[in-house]
């Protein structure tokens, strides 16, 4: 059977036998997958530097038919992201996607606009952009795409960041002092959404209300 090749989001890894990695990673084209790297966590590894958190590769595996687990045989890094991981906010908010989309994607559910839902965040994080708006617009369009909008209470300052984020992509927003404090509202009022659909409490976002 010959490989697939995606493009792909590395979520996470875990340990596995003496060598190998299991890797949770998203795909544009099928969805949220699980695999086994075999050997990747030895020095010569053919996934190299490709298994990172939320780095960006074409992932080639095989997929038998009804297995849980795909066999990864390399990958192509696309973009990294460890320019981010160096600033501890950063690397917060980066946890913070990353256990969004393990704990909210269902398995094998392809989610296109989502996958480009993160191409967009990493891309403004990477050219410098605000933090607070990443988190905000991330929260939103999470929300909006899984189709998990709640009925909440917010300022009309925040109606009105919710409507241009719908209409804008992230680099055209109007520019305003972001902060934690904005539409921290509403922001709070989504994750306590995707916490109840999740069934659980996420690790990270203590962390993130910590900055």
């Amino acid at each position: 059977m010959p490989a697939r090749v995606s493009d792909t989001f590395v979520l996470r890894t875990y340990p596995f036998r003496e060598a190998d990695l299991i890797v949770s990673f998203l795909t544009r084209d099928l969805g949220k997958l699980r695999g086994v790297a075999r050997r990747a966590r030895r020095p010569k590894s053919p996934f190299g530097s490709g298994l990172e958190r939320l780095s960006q590769v074409r992932m080639a595996y095989f997929q038998k038919e009804n297995a849980e687990l795909v066999n990864l045989s390399g990958c192509e890094l696309i973009e990294s992201q460890f320019g981010l991981q160096s600033e501890y906010a950063l690397s917060v908010v980066l946890d913070y996607f990353t256990e969004v989309a393990e704990q909210l994607l269902p398995a094998h559910e392809p989610n296109e606009k989502f996958f480009r839902l993160l191409v967009a965040m990493l891309a403004h994080l990477r050219s410098g952009g605000d933090t607070w708006t990443a988190v905000i617009y991330f929260t939103v369009w999470t929300v909006r795409l899984l189709g998990l909008w709640p009925e909440a209470r917010v300022s009309d300052q925040t109606v009105e960041i919710v409507h241009e984020m719908f209409e804008r992509p992230i680099n055209e927003l109007t520019p305003r002092p972001w902060s934690k404090a904005t539409a921290s509202d509403l922001r709070r009022a989504l994750i306590r959404t995707m916490e109840q659909h999740a069934e659980r409490k996420f690790l990270t976002v203590p962390l993130l209300e910590a900055l």
